[in-house]
Parts: C-alpha cells; structure tokens; sequence
C-alpha cells in the first residue's frame, strides 16, 4: 500500500475509532458487557462516515469490514493482540518488548508484525487487570490474573525486568475434558487412558509432572473428569485454570496483598481451608512452595487427591515432593518427609513436548510406598519406547480399591497385549 494511502486508511480508522469511544461513553455503555450494543454503535458510526465520505468531507474509508473489526477490537476488545487471542491455533501470547509480539503456535514461537508502544502496552495491561481486582506497581511488579476467556495473564515490570514490561497471555485451549479426547490427539494410548480411568475413580493419588507448557492442567482436567460424579472437589490454585467438569466443585484461588500489604491468602492456607470443606478429593493446581507439605499430610490421611508439579521427569517429581516440605520450617525433616510422600503417593503422570511441539505422556510411575535409605522405590507402569507409549510391566499400589472400585487393575494392564 503507498504510503499516502497507508496514511489515510490511518486517519480515517483514527476518525471512526474516536466517534464510537464518544459514543459508547455518551450512552454508558460497559464494552466489556455490553459488545453486542457496542457492535451496533461501530455499524452506526461506519455508515454515517459513509455518507460524509462520499460528500469528500472526510478521508476514504478503505476496507470497512477491516476498519470494523479494528474498532471493535480496540474499543471492546485488546487491541493488536485480540485477533492473537480469537486464533484457535495461538497458544500463548508474551511481550518483550513493545516491538517484540511473539506467539507460540504447535509449540513453536513466532514474532509477529505487531508493533506496540511502552504506553500501549501499559493500557492493555490495565485494561486486561480491570476484571481481576488485582493491580501491578513498583511495590507489586508481579501479577498473576485470569482474563475474561479464561486465559492467563502474567506480567512483570522494571526494574524487575531491565527496561520494558514483561506480558504473558495463555490461552486455555480446551482441546480435551477427558481422557478419551487425549487419547483421540495422541496424547497417551487407550490402554493408559483406561488404566488412568480407574486409577482416579479407585481414588489412588495421583501427581501430574512435566515442564512449561507440556500439558499439565489440559492432563490434571480430564483426570479430575474421572472422578466419580457424587463426590465433593474442592481445588486450590495460584489463579484460577482448572475446569472441572463435575457438578459439586468448589474451586478457590490465591490472593495478593494489598496496598498496604495486608488480606494476602497464600496457595497453602487454600489447602488448609479446603481440608474444612468436607472435600471427598483435594486438587491442587500446581505445588511449588511449602503448601506442598500440607498436600501430603491430606492426602496422608485418607483423603484422596491430585496435584501437578514442575520435574524432567517422573522420578524427578518424586525426589521434588520430598524436598520442597522442607521449605515449610526448620521442624520439618527429610526423616519425616521422605517416608510420607512413599505412602502418600500413589502414581506419577509425565508429560512432555515432543520434538514437534505435541504433547505426549511419556511415562507413569507406581509409588509401592516403600523407601529404602532416603530414596522412594518406584516401578514403572507405562513407559516410553520408540516414540510409543507402552506398558512396562510395574503394577500400582492399593489393589483392593480397584476391586472396591468395580476394576480388575490386572485385566486393565493386561489390555496392552504385553
């Protein structure tokens, strides 16, 4: 496009952007609420801008379906980074920099064209935090909300960052509820999803590993699927990510301090105050402080549960959750710690990116609950080999609660044909 046209298609979406934001605030109207009435005003302003162009009183509108969908993004929606999260194939969304707009799409990131302002930038961030209650300043620079669509935002600031704001949208792109929809995108087989299946259902605790963005709340969601549809979930998140498909479910989330650096609700007094809440299954979003002692000693005392954690791999997770209860005071031990998490844990569930950017279960690990010097014996159930996922010969803890559960787990391991 030359560039005196470039300009005027430029001037004229100034034009059409400034008399719909006069518009929307002249009839109080809430573009967040009330998008459909915003809609109307845009067509309203697009066609009386019509008729004064066509007198040559005003610059020429150019694609109006374009200038249409850029107004109604930047009045109601995020700007240059709404069409980013309409796209069914973008997974996430982070900002550098103002010039620098990456998207991750298959699992591979790609910088974009867009191009923003250090102000821009600011405006989206208040405009995405305005839902949230939550806030970002020099004496918070960090902060985790959930947009209205349910993805999540994470943002930091200088002089934690060196110069410009740091911005992290991730979508939650809900390809799979349960486990059969994973094993339809080959997340894990048929016979792993029916073992999984009834591993929740007997009420055997499970812990999801992996890394960023390896599909461990997308896996933590369609087991909780499994759970019995009479029982009581209560889950406890950093922010709220997690959706239950289940009727009784009470779902609680962190809370920052505030500006006088009081009412903060830590991840570990959720887990605390959901032991009150007459759960029949506890899950936590993601263990990665002290709450992770509280986790064990609830799941210790009979009441099962899931959580996910940050590991390489599926022992990796193990030898974590026996070191980060540690973290919770010097009264707490390895003596005491190590011995818990063998008899609190019952299987491990490692997720992971493959070379393509898909994401695979590549293994599931038994807990016996034995411990032979400091280390928790593990054995493993299914295993990676040659890119497949197949079972390894390991069988899980707890037999009797399959058989109380309706499930001959050694028919389910027995279903791979090995």
């Amino acid at each position: 496009m030359p560039a005196a046209a470039s300009s005027t298609a430029a001037s004229a979406l100034e034009i059409v952007e400034s008399e719909v934001r006069e518009l929307v605030r002249r009839r109080s109207l809430d573009p967040a609420r009330d998008l459909a009435d915003v809609r109307g005003v845009v067509l309203e302003v697009l066609a009386d801008y019509a008729e004064r162009c066509a007198d040559g009183l005003l610059p020429a509108l150019g694609d109006a379906a374009a200038v249409e969908r850029a107004v109604l993004d930047a009045v109601a929606g995020l700007g240059p980074l709404q069409r980013y999260l309409d796209d069914p194939e973008v997974e996430e969304v982070w900002i550098n920099e103002p010039g620098k707009v990456f998207v991750a799409r298959g699992g591979r990131s790609e910088l974009t064209t867009t191009i923003l302002t250090a102000e821009e930038v600011a405006e989206l961030v208040e405009r995405m935090l305005k839902s949230s209650g939550r806030r970002v300043d020099l004496s918070s620079p960090f902060v985790d909300a959930v947009l209205d669509d349910g993805s999540r935002l994470h943002v930091v600031i200088p002089d934690v960052t060196r110069r410009h704001w740091a911005v992290n949208i991730r979508k939650f792109v809900v390809r799979a509820s349960r486990l059969d929809d994973l094993v339809a995108l080959g997340t894990l087989s048929a016979p792993c999803a029916a073992f999984l299946d009834a591993a929740v259902a007997a009420g055997l605790n499970v812990i999801v590993s992996g890394g960023t963005q390896a599909g461990k709340t997308t896996l933590l969601n369609c087991l909780a699927a499994a759970v019995p549809p009479r029982q009581r979930v209560v889950s406890c998140e950093e922010v709220f990510e997690l959706k239950i498909p289940l009727r009784d479910v009470v779902a609680l989330q962190c809370r920052q301090p505030s500006l006088e650096g009081t009412g903060e609700i830590p991840l570990r007094r959720l887990v605390k105050e959901a032991l009150r809440m007459r759960p029949d299954r506890i899950i936590v979003g993601e263990v990665r402080q002290e709450e992770s002692l509280d986790l064990l000693i609830a799941l210790n005392s009979g009441l099962p549960g899931m959580a996910s954690v940050h590991a390489n791999s599926a022992r990796e997770a193990i030898t974590k959750l026996c070191t980060l209860p540690l973290l919770a005071g010097q009264n707490v031990g390895a003596r005491f710690v190590v011995p818990t998490v063998a008899a609190s844990v019952d299987l491990v569930v490692h997720t992971a990116l493959d070379a393509e950017g898909r994401r695979r279960v590549r293994e599931v690990v038994a807990v016996p609950g034995r411990v032979e010097g400091d280390v928790v014996e593990v054995t493993d159930v299914f295993t990676t080999v040659d890119g497949a996922l197949v079972r390894a010969g390991g069988f899980p803890p707890h037999e009797e609660r399959f058989a109380r559960a309706g499930h001959d787990v050694h028919a389910l391991l027995a279903a791979d044909g090995t």
